[in-house]
């Protein structure tokens, strides 16, 4: 079986989806490995690394491979070069991406979706979301601390005392964990505030203090998702997020619903209450934004307050990004690829959760009734 992993296509894109390390690991009589021709370059990973792994080199990796591994969602032009009836691994967005997912299941493509890798400690391994969460929840404290204009740490200095910086952290999830330690380290005073009630512990263990308000154990769900709550609940949030907006330097928001628009959580009010020189990261852009007045893939001064709406800020650290993102393919790969062929087990937990579309159909349930209910 022949496994091609293209240079990725998205603009500002600099990871890769699989170093050579994995390759030699994996490579056999019965796997070969072809890589575009530059694929590794804005991960600082040469073409002869990848020679010297066992894999060729090849200006397109399209046309006769069995299965394409990449990260980003392939463009339309793209998939019109896969061979019929071959797979994908990737990111697919499959909740919004429509078009995409009928043009593969028109192909007769097979396609594992990365985001649909069941959130279970026995599919930790595989998890790219979680391992791309901790670069961007690290990234998104070194961009603010690059906008306030700020020391982060306390200073004591002969020109006398400086204060540490004040940085408010938006749900305790993988990227809000890792900001809350990043931003630690740094020196800064870290407040925090998920509304899973199973958080708290977790921001505190941190050494960050947790916005406290009542919470609901239903506020979160079985995978460890947050849920949509109601009226009550938003208003007292929104009145405990805007007196937490005033006092700091830094907002970094993470909080997103799975396969929903990223919830809106700090208004423009209380930006405009919001110090000048302090900043909010907004890690759901991607989504919408956290922030009403955040423009994706645009960093703006509003009033004297610098909005981030950076889309994948893993990319701005793509060795270990792609360095993680490498393991998290290649224990995929492992789990559905036996004897030099990709196998269609749906007893298997991984692979029924991932896959979406296969033998000319969406299978995968979920998907399937998003874009039939689009379609009625």
């Amino acid at each position: 079986m022949i496994i091609g992993v293209p240079k990725e296509s998205l603009s500002g894109e600099t990871r890769v989806a699989i170093l050579p390390e994995e390759i030699q690991r994996l490579r056999s009589d019965e796997l070969v490995f072809r890589v575009e021709v530059g694929a590794g370059k804005g991960s600082f990973i040469a073409d002869e690394n990848y020679s010297d792994s066992g894999a060729e080199l090849l200006p397109d990796v399209f046309p006769d491979s069995d299965l394409i591994v990449r990260i980003n969602p392939p463009s339309e032009e793209e998939v019109s070069r896969f061979k019929d009836g071959s797979c994908l691994i990737s990111l697919l967005n499959p909740f919004t991406n429509h078009d995409l997912v009928r043009q593969l299941a028109k192909k007769n493509i097979s396609s594992f979706c990365l985001e649909l890798i069941p959130r279970s400690t026995y599919a930790q391994s595989m998890d790219v979301l979680s391992s791309q969460a901790t670069v961007a929840g690290y990234r998104a404290v070194l961009n603010a601390a690059s906008h306030i204009g700020k020391f982060f740490p306390m200073l004591m200095t002969p020109a006398g005392t400086i204060k540490p910086a004040k940085a408010l952290i938006i749900g305790a999830g993988v990227a809000g964990l890792q900001a809350i330690a990043t931003a630690s380290r740094l020196g800064a005073k870290v407040e925090a505030f998920d509304v899973r009630p199973s958080a708290r512990e977790q921001v505190e263990s941190l050494g960050a203090k947790f916005l406290y308000m009542e919470l609901d154990e239903s506020a979160e769900t079985d995978s460890g998702y947050a849920v949509e709550m109601d009226e009550d609940f938003i208003r007292k949030e929104m009145e405990l997020l805007h007196d937490a907006s005033k006092r700091v330097d830094v907002i970094i928001t993470t909080a997103l619903i799975f396969g929903k628009k990223a919830p809106i959580l700090i208004k423009d009010y209380m930006v405009k209450d919001m110090h000048p020189g302090s900043c909010i990261v907004d890690l759901a852009a991607e989504n919408g934004g956290n922030c009403e007045l955040t423009r994706p893939g645009e960093i703006r001064n509003h009033n004297g307050v610098i909005i981030d709406g950076t889309l994948n800020l893993p990319a701005q650290v793509p060795f270990h990004a792609s360095q993680m993102l490498s393991k998290n393919i290649a224990k995929l790969l492992t789990e559905i690829i036996e004897d030099g062929k990709v196998k269609f087990d749906m007893e298997n937990q991984v692979i029924k959760g991932c896959l979406v579309t296969h033998e000319g159909e969406i299978i995968h349930e979920t998907t399937k009734n998003i874009i039939e209910g689009e379609s009625n």
